[in-house]
């Protein structure tokens, strides 16, 4: 039940033969009619704090749901920006693996390529080599049998000399006999299978031929000219 103040004011009690003080319910008649009033203002001013504040969270719940709808469109688009950045990133990365992959290739077959091709040069350079040290060794053979020859010649040649020249001493000396002797053994030595050609070349008679008219002796080869006869290093290497 609601009761006003005013309404404890005016209450009014019946009257008993010893019933309370008239007065000093009346005094507490009126005092709990205002604290009762008071109370009632107090209320009335709460009641308007409590609008004014609802008032105030309504505000603040939106503020809290804006609040949150911007956040949480912040939140999807940075989750959308990273994705994104991670994608790019990733892109990014694998077509840089590829380019450095392919770049990695084609060095290593630059690379297989030319040592292949600079073992295969060295191969026929050192094969090469070879072969002209082979064909120098067997020049240089050659050579030095051909001066163990020429020096055998000339002291064979020398030696018969020297043992005509003494055993001219003790005969009469014939300068064109020893002429034609040194040029036949000069011959022979410069070309040691003329004889054999001669005799093979030569046809069979029945009879000695008549003799030949003397023919004029050839002129005797200069050094210069036998030189030229015989061929040297250097013209077999080149």
């Amino acid at each position: 039940m609601k009761i006003t103040p005013l309404e404890i004011r005016q209450k009014s009690f019946e009257r008993t033969l010893r019933g309370y003080d008239k007065d000093e319910v009346n005094a507490f008649l009126q005092t709990l009619s205002q604290e009762w009033e008071r109370t009632l203002d107090e209320c009335k001013e709460m009641r308007i704090k409590l609008e004014a504040t609802e008032k105030e969270v309504n505000k603040l719940r939106e503020v809290e749901s804006s609040l949150f709808k911007t956040l949480k469109t912040a939140e999807d688009t940075g989750a959308n920006v990273i994705e994104q950045a991670n994608k790019t990133a990733e892109l990014i990365l694998r077509e840089h693996q590829l380019n450095a992959d392919a770049i990695l290739h084609e060095a290593k077959t630059k690379a297989k390529n030319t040592i292949e091709e600079a073992e295969m040069s060295s191969r026929q350079m050192l094969a090469e080599m070879e072969d002209r040290l082979k064909t120098l060794g067997q020049h240089y053979k050659n050579l030095e049998l051909h001066k163990e020859n020429l020096l055998g010649d000339l002291k064979r040649i020398a030696n018969e000399t020297i043992d005509r020249v003494e055993r001219a001493k003790t005969r009469e000396f014939d300068p064109d006999q020893h002429l034609a002797m040194a040029k036949r053994e000069t011959k022979k030595s410069l070309f040691p299978n003329a004889e054999v050609e001669a005799e093979l070349t030569k046809p069979e008679a029945a009879t000695p031929a008549p003799p030949a008219a003397p023919l004029p002796e050839p002129a005797k080869p200069s050094m210069a000219e036998v030189m030229k006869t015989q061929r040297s290093f250097f013209d077999e290497i080149q």
